[in-house]
């Protein structure tokens, strides 16, 4: 190998791990979408993505850790943080686009992924950072309306955020029942007079 092609191997941005990591990200996110997250294989993803079944064992260990992974990873580019001016704003644009989210092959899959994946040490560390990734994101809400004078100073931000998406998360998982305009006002009201 020549000297230039050796420095343009190295300058290569992400190499080959970041382009199979691509490849397979893009495959289990489309067999989700084609045929659901029960039905996701790896066999599938390898012929999907080009890459060997060895190559997503030794990434990822197991189907429902490479499920969950490549999910939790969608949805943090799925839910941008809202800012409508005010609190209400936000929070109901927030619960809407949520409700809205589990209604997609992704949001759907994601929400069975966590239900069913076996609990690992690795899984446990890739929930918690989701989860902390997201409280941080979304906490802008929460320090906006502070200083607005809409909340009192003090103002507990991850409770704020549970309040809001722990109802949605329930009818979501649990009772299905409809999650309407009419539902995400009394819901949003609910948490405003909670937190004020």
């Amino acid at each position: 190998m020549s000297e230039a092609e050796n420095i343009a191997r190295q300058r290569r941005p992400g190499g080959r791990a970041a382009k199979v990591t691509e490849a397979v990200q893009r495959a289990v996110l489309e067999a989700v979408a084609e045929h659901g997250v029960d039905k996701v294989g790896i066999p599938d993803i390898s012929r999907r993505a080009g890459v060997r079944d060895s190559s997503i064992y030794r990434r990822w260990g197991t189907r429902e850790n490479l499920i969950l992974d490549i999910m939790l990873t969608a949805s943090e580019r799925t839910l941008p943080l809202p800012d409508t001016g005010e609190l209400r704003g936000d929070l109901t644009a927030f619960a809407q686009a949520l409700i809205a989210y589990f209604d997609t092959p992704l949001g759907n899959g994601l929400a069975r992924a966590l239900a069913f994946a076996t609990d690992s040490a690795e899984l446990a560390a890739a929930r918690k950072m989701f989860w902390d990734t997201r409280y941080e994101a979304n906490r802008a809400m929460i320090t906006r309306a502070v200083t607005r004078g809409e909340l009192p100073v003090g103002t507990d931000a991850r409770t704020a955020l549970e309040s809001l998406i722990a109802p949605i998360h329930f009818r979501h998982f649990l009772t299905r029942e409809p999650m309407d305009a009419e539902f995400v006002d009394h819901l949003v009201t609910r948490v405003i007079r909670t937190l004020g």
